[in-house]
């Protein structure tokens, strides 16, 4: 069973270094820890046909899932269920579950005094107009809702920008589906670091540890200079069995220390994580 993710993040700040695209980080790593993998990350900017293709180029390869930050807001510049709709040839109508949600949380804001009225602007319409066939996703930080749509064999998952909305929303309704997904797939990472050898020198013995263990994924992650060399070698695999991850990591952990000391390198381990 395909296990594949892709995300697509949306908004000119991304693009311009205005802000840090922390949510991507975040999600991939929680992705990863659910046992499924993401394949590919895109950033597009607050243009409905950009939105547009890029949604239909990740369709075209057929994830199992496609997740999108940003731009459902009320403003000009939220243009994701937009770009969204063109991409899957449908029509954008008022979802009357999500006005329903968005009225609630205007009506709570105007309780506690954080507003005169709960009025239902067009702005605030705005935020329930979905492609046809889309549900919304409630929302328990902010006010607009998330977005989940099926299209042929990928299910698309609009999510909110702002992280805080997003991490709630992910957690709260993503997630549950995304773990049922993997099918009980687990996966596990260690790391250590050495000094004394150059990557250069380990590139050869990197090929050798993985191709006796090939079910474990080694990267090197260089931190110092050729002159004084300081390398992270992170080591994962997935596997259905917890106990069964651990032990390949273990193993391939094992050969890659000796080889690394064979060197003339010194190792300093990490914590794993889970």
């Amino acid at each position: 069973m395909d296990r594949s993710v892709e995300i697509i993040c949306i908004g000119n700040e991304l693009l311009i270094g205005k802000t840090l695209n922390t949510n991507a980080h975040w999600l991939t790593k929680r992705i990863t820890l659910l046992g499924l993998a993401t394949r590919r990350v895109t950033v597009v900017g607050d243009n409905i046909n950009e939105i547009s293709c890029a949604i239909q180029e990740s369709i075209h390869r057929s994830p199992s899932f496609l997740l999108t930050t940003g731009g459902l807001g009320p403003t000009f510049d939220d243009k994701t269920l937009e770009g969204l709709a063109e991409a899957l040839g449908r029509r954008t109508n008022v979802n009357e579950e999500a006005l329903k949600m968005i009225k609630e949380k205007y009506l709570s804001y105007a309780q506690e005094g954080m507003m005169d009225a709960a009025e239902l602007t067009p702005p605030r319409v705005k935020m329930a107009k979905l492609p046809e066939g889309a549900k919304p996703l409630h929302n328990p930080v902010g006010t607009a809702p998330a977005v989940s749509v099926k299209h042929k064999s990928v299910t698309i998952i609009a999510l909110p920008g702002v992280p805080s909305e997003m991490k709630s929303i992910f957690d709260e309704s993503v997630a549950p589906v995304m773990k049922k997904a993997a099918c009980g797939v687990t996966f596990f990472e260690t790391s250590i670091t050495s000094t004394n050898v150059m990557e250069s020198e380990m590139a050869p013995l990197i090929d050798k540890v993985m191709q006796t263990n090939p079910r474990v994924y080694i990267k090197s992650h260089p931190k110092g200079t050729e002159r004084v060399p300081y390398i992270e070698f992170h080591l994962s695999t997935t596997a259905k069995d917890a106990n069964a991850a651990r032990n390949r990591v273990s193993e391939a952990l094992i050969q890659l220390t000796e080889l690394i000391q064979g060197k003339g390198g010194k190792i300093k381990p990490t914590k794993p994580e889970t």
